[in-house]
């Protein structure tokens, strides 16, 4: 299976955080699983910290590329396509991190991992 992790399931699993579901600690955990992060996730979780949204992470920061690469995850570039689709996608849903996501998922043909229901009604194969 081909996994594309949402910025909190990223977040949680770095962390250890019992607020990951067990299935999706499965699913990370399984190393026949390919596990993909967004840039997109890389900016969000960047972009928060400097908000002071995510306080406590600034040592993350510093290393949050190596951090991921450590765990045998693969970065996901954005690229023209996906940005348009995540442009043009219907619906209220307004975070531009997330759209982004669904557009990667749906393009790219990956399981988002993520506890937002809401991604459901995009037609996106959801895990959690």
């Amino acid at each position: 299976m081909q996994l594309l992790l949402d910025t909190h399931a990223l977040l949680w699993w770095l962390a250890g955080d019992d607020a990951l579901s067990a299935a999706a600690r499965t699913a990370i955990a399984d190393e026949d699983n390919g596990i993909f992060i967004s840039a997109a996730s890389t900016w969000e979780i960047a972009t928060k910290h400097r908000l002071g949204k995510l306080p406590g992470i600034g040592k993350m920061i510093a290393d949050l590329d190596r951090l991921i690469a450590d765990q045998g995850f693969i970065g996901l570039p954005i690229n023209l396509r996906h940005g348009r689709v995540a442009g043009t996608l219907p619906g209220p849903h307004r975070d531009p991190f997330d759209r982004m996501l669904i557009a990667q998922a749906m393009l790219e043909n990956l399981v988002l991992v993520s506890n937002e229901q809401p991604f459901d009604s995009y037609g996106v194969a959801r895990l959690w």
